[in-house]
């Protein structure tokens, strides 16, 4: 069975890798970030196997293509969970690693830095006030309300974005929430990129 991969990199946020292997996932993010051309190494998004990977593989790059950067390169600036939505329709299975694949100290180190300075999101940044309702991405029964200007309410608890992502994902290392969470059907992420841009 092949897999279907959607990779991120902290050094290039906003931008998503897709591809196919047939080897391990594990063993293909390891080749994909040993290379010193990659300033960080790549985190599995997500993972599935499916039927037909190559066909899988060229229907998802055709259907983002006006987001490819380079049509010879596998990398769109989208946010990954969108590319997650059109993917789950040929999935058999959800193979995304629950545990983080960097093994460099160094890596894991200059990840973790990358993360936090990301996770600087303040939700009056993006206009969203205290008492608004936001909807977990890949499971629209989970809500939370913003509670102040860094932190949500989730199941009757004071917590933030990312930790909250993390938990309901059951992945044992740090996420960007502002990925997973939406309001007025886009990610906080994108929401942001677009206030941003404007």
């Amino acid at each position: 069975m092949d897999i279907i991969y959607i990779l991120t990199n902290e050094a290039m946020p906003g931008y998503v890798k897709i591809g196919k292997t047939s080897t391990n996932m594990e063993q293909r993010i390891r080749e994909l970030s040993s290379s010193t051309s990659v300033p960080l190494p790549f985190t599995c998004f997500y993972a599935c196997t499916v039927e037909d990977a190559p066909f899988v593989e060229h229907q998802l790059h055709d259907a983002f293509d006006n987001n490819r950067t380079n049509p010879r390169r596998e990398f769109f600036q989208i946010a990954p969970e969108r590319v997650v939505a059109a993917l789950k329709l040929a999935e058999i299975e959800n193979i995304t690693p629950k545990k983080e694949l960097i093994d460099d100290k160094e890596d894991r180190k200059a990840v973790r830095k990358a993360r936090a300075k990301r996770a600087d999101f303040k939700f009056s940044m993006v206009d969203i006030p205290v008492g608004t309702e936001l909807v977990f991405s890949r499971d629209e029964n989970k809500k939370a309300k913003v509670v102040d200007n860094r932190s949500i309410e989730f199941n009757g608890e004071k917590t933030s974005l990312s930790l909250s992502a993390q938990k309901i994902l059951g992945y044992n290392y740090g996420v960007a929430g502002t990925d997973y969470w939406m309001y007025e059907g886009e990610t906080l992420d994108e929401r942001r990129r677009r206030f941003e841009e404007n």
